[in-house]
């Protein structure tokens, strides 16, 4: 399928509108309970994590269920959809806690509405990558539109994560707890009106295949074939340790800036650096594919995030943000989100090629329960990242309300942000230099299999 210029940018506007709700939960639903409303970071850590859990059963059953759908809007786009419509009240009722509830009817909202944004997410998710695959062919088309694709949802994620902490002053009226309160319920509704546009654009520009049916197996078999699928299941591993690594330091960060660095504001000036750096990046990956492999891409990607958190935790410990000028951790900053850039392009591409292997392998073709894993990977790397964070603010002693943190803290603090990222991205690096072999000239092999 030839995709035109409307098609590829409606691509990229859905990219980007799932990409907004999902980073103000990722980035911002720790410190809204935790610091706003006073709920124990312990606990929402823990809840958190438990509900990744449960979409380990709820995420490749999704992928199932859009690989046998059939209806004349096509296979896709119905879940697209509906999942944004049932997201979009979800992530209002997470950023909408009622003024009186508190401490136990407080923590049961939490748990049954993270869990419904869970599910809901996955409707629209998984059937939205999965139509990567499905509408291009390996090389330069699939990778042009996976760039782009990344490259929109990298400006989604950068929106609320640079203007959240401007914005909810603004509309809350005040820079007071209740007055931020109130700001999130307004940022959460305007975000879930902008996520239902974006996707409604998405679904009417967007085509589906309709010359060819995809074959299905059954459930068992479409299960036992993902499982064989030995490249899918390496990529999902590096997927699980690349996004937990970064979402550590994000769900660390602003708690970093507001109670060491000591300035809140010069977050918002931080992460927007970091999300530019990070776009930027993605922005540049086809180009710099014509003249390096797919493999040492990935390599490059994974060394250059780990120089920087090292060089972070250096900055850190000689507190040059107080003796020179909060503006060098720009430095570090923009190489991690650099690295991450390269990655995020990458594995999205990684995890298509699988699919094309898996076909020849095991003759059924099952996008959607492959990109389903992905799906629940990255939820799942999420919440094991916000269970860090969130035993860490409990066992460093973080204190919301002090005016001063203890040195102990502070310290604690700095090693949270840095060392647990780079320990996982040692191991990713690992895991893809031992099992993955999707070079480009297996693909190229593949993909003439594939014609015949």
């Amino acid at each position: 399928m030839e995709l035109k210029f409307k098609n590829k940018a409606a691509f990229g506007f859905g990219a980007f509108g799932k990409d907004v709700v999902y980073m103000l939960v990722n980035t911002y639903l720790l410190y809204y309970y935790n610091v706003v409303l006073g709920m124990s970071s312990a606990f929402i850590g823990t809840l958190l994590m438990a509900a990744r859990v449960f979409d380990a059963i709820n995420d490749p059953f999704m992928g199932v269920v859009v690989a046998k759908t059939k209806t004349r809007w096509g296979r896709f786009r119905p879940w697209i959809l509906s999942g944004t419509v049932l997201n979009a009240v979800t992530i209002y009722a997470l950023f909408a806690v009622p003024d009186s509830m508190k401490d136990s009817p407080m923590k049961v909202w939490l748990g049954i509405f993270y869990i419904a944004w869970g599910v809901s997410y996955t409707l629209m998710d998984i059937p939205f990558w999965s139509m990567i695959p499905a509408i291009t062919s390996p090389g330069k088309d699939r990778e042009q539109l996976t760039s782009l694709a990344r490259s929109c949802a990298g400006i989604g994620d950068a929106l609320p994560t640079v203007l959240t902490m401007a914005v909810v002053p603004i509309l809350g009226g005040g820079s007071a707890m209740l007055n931020y309160r109130i700001g999130f319920r307004w940022w959460a509704l305007i975000i879930a009106v902008m996520f239902i546009i974006s996707e409604v654009v998405f679904c009417l520009n967007v085509p589906e295949k309709t010359t060819e049916e995809m074959k299905t197996a059954g459930i068992l078999d479409m299960f036992r074939s993902l499982f064989r699928n030995d490249q899918a299941l390496t990529v999902v591993a590096a997927v699980i340790l690349v996004y937990t690594a970064l979402n550590i330091v994000g769900n660390l960060i602003l708690y970093f800036f507001q109670f060491d660095v000591g300035n809140q504001g010069a977050y918002n000036v931080f992460v927007g650096v970091c999300f530019a750096t990070q776009v930027i990046t993605m922005m540049l990956v086809p180009a710099i594919r014509n003249k390096v492999r797919k493999l040492t891409l990935f390599r490059i990607g994974i060394v250059v995030q780990i120089i920087g958190f090292a060089i972070l935790l250096v900055f850190a410990f000689l507190e040059l943000y107080h003796t020179l000028s909060w503006w060098v951790l720009c430095l570090p900053g923009m190489i991690v989100y650099s690295g991450y850039g390269i990655l995020n392009v990458m594995l999205t591409i990684f995890l298509s090629d699988s699919v094309d292997y898996g076909e020849v392998k095991n003759k059924t073709r099952e996008e959607s329960v492959i990109f389903s894993m992905q799906t629940f990977t990255v939820k799942l790397a999420s919440g094991v990242a916000v269970f860090i964070a969130g035993m860490a603010i409990d066992l460093i002693k973080l204190d919301t309300e002090a005016v001063k943190q203890t040195a102990s803290t502070l310290q604690g603090l700095r090693l949270f942000i840095s060392v647990p990222s780079a320990i996982c991205l040692v191991v990713a690096l690992l895991v893809f230099l031992k099992f993955y072999k999707l070079s480009d000239d297996k693909m190229k092999e593949i993909t003439e299999k594939l014609n015949k």
